[in-house]
């Protein structure tokens, strides 16, 4: 045992050596940047062929950018809510499902900073730094609604649990060293459950077929009799007994997601339009480009990208003050403005990427140059937390001064 253990410490050690980490937000930025670049290249092949971005992920988690949230007393960055949602922007304005497919391991490590103890902290945040990567196992199919979890955890006589049910949508989890895993006790109170990958009784199934997000490889978590150490259970309903953040940081990276599928598909429309479309034969102008009425639409679009992104900030500058004095009043301020952005971005996602082939012309409808890819990863991660019920939410608090209700989906 003591042989497996000093093995399992050097390989920390060497990963650790291994994995950079990032100094400050400046610095999280131009590597975002510089990621979002080369991971633009390959996007579109990437969705045609449906081939996952293992690659691409293990370059993410040397960037250190998987790191970026961990506190600064534990050795990280520990960025704003505005770099992170910028961060989300940008990889997402480069390739949606790549930028997807970490949103909840952020989510996951908001729950160990605020309900994990000292040496859970201290364990999660040295896995993080050493380039590990969280996964999810959060939502159920078949079930009455998001809320109603069925899965299930039990305690065992030498104090450890039994994990037993299935999951579906589980982003990142075919790519995870960690599976977060979301319970209820016996008390039917909700746990989060950190389970190795590899953990016997797991099994990850890469069995999602989205028309959209193809390469997030958002499957099927099967847990049958997984064990798993007191010492990695969270009390995650401890989160929503008093005023909390939960919800508005993995909204925020949602909203963030769709600002950057609207970015990237009217950067993409523009040069379709400069490169390779005709202009009408009534417009009298000589290429497409120059088009008054195109000239016009893409004006507007522009606009609907801007909002969101400005909303998008605002949203993260709203989280950033309650972090900074966390009360009822200023979780619920945040909690709106980032439902503020998300309805935005993701209206604007969704029109932007369906514009881009009426400004394009009917040359961009081709199959072969896979533009539909934006409409696709728009219309899918938009379905995401409906924003009819973010209105009705932002409506109350304007109208009647109700505060938004503590779940993690608000």
């Amino acid at each position: 045992m003591a042989t497996t253990q000093a093995t399992q410490e050097v390989q920390a050690t060497q990963d650790i050596q291994a994995a950079h980490v990032i100094a400050d937000d400046a610095e999280a930025l131009a590597v975002a940047a510089s990621l979002a670049a080369e991971f633009r290249a390959g996007a579109s092949a990437r969705d045609t062929e449906r081939r996952l971005p293992r690659a691409e992920l293990d370059r993410l988690s040397a960037s250190g950018l998987l790191a970026v949230t961990v506190p600064a007393e534990h050795g990280g960055a520990d960025v704003s809510a505005v770099t992170l949602a910028e961060i989300f922007r940008l990889l997402a304005a480069a390739d949606a499902s790549l930028a997807q497919i970490p949103q909840s391991h952020f989510a996951y490590v908001n729950v160990i900073r605020r309900q994990g103890t000292d040496e859970q902290r201290k364990f999660f945040f040295a896995e993080l730094l050493a380039g590990r990567r969280f996964g999810n196992a959060q939502s159920e199919a078949g079930t009455q609604h998001v809320q109603d979890i069925r899965t299930r955890l039990r305690p065992r006589a030498d104090g450890s649990y039994r994990l037993d049910g299935v999951k579906h949508y589980s982003t990142g989890a075919l790519f995870a060293d960690w599976i977060p895993v979301l319970a209820r006790a016996e008390d039917d109170n909700l746990h989060v459950a950190y389970v190795p990958r590899d953990a016997p009784g797991l099994t990850v199934v890469d069995d999602w077929d989205g028309l959209g997000q193809r390469t997030t490889a958002s499957g099927t978590v099967r847990l049958e009799g997984v064990g798993v150490p007191a010492d990695r259970v969270l009390p995650h309903h401890l989160t929503f007994e008093g005023p909390q953040l939960h919800g508005a940081v993995a909204q925020l990276l949602h909203a963030a997601i769709d600002a950057g599928i609207a970015g990237g598909a009217l950067a993409e429309a523009a040069e379709f339009v400069r490169t390779k479309s005709r202009p009408w034969f009534e417009s009298g102008v000589e290429t497409a480009a120059e088009d008054p009425l195109l000239i016009q639409r893409f004006g507007e679009l522009a606009i609907r990208v801007r909002a969101s992104e400005a909303l998008l900030r605002e949203a993260a500058r709203a989280v950033e003050a309650a972090r900074a004095d966390l009360t009822d009043d200023s979780a619920a301020e945040a909690s709106i403005a980032v439902a503020t952005a998300k309805v935005q971005a993701a209206q604007a996602a969704v029109e932007v990427a369906s514009a881009l082939f009426e400004v394009s012309g009917t040359r961009s409808a081709l199959n072969s140059l896979n533009l539909h890819r934006h409409w696709r990863d728009a219309r899918t991660h938009t379905l995401h937390d409906p924003t009819r019920w973010k209105i009705q939410h932002i409506g109350r608090y304007v109208l009647n001064g109700t505060r938004p209700p503590r779940h993690g989906l608000l």
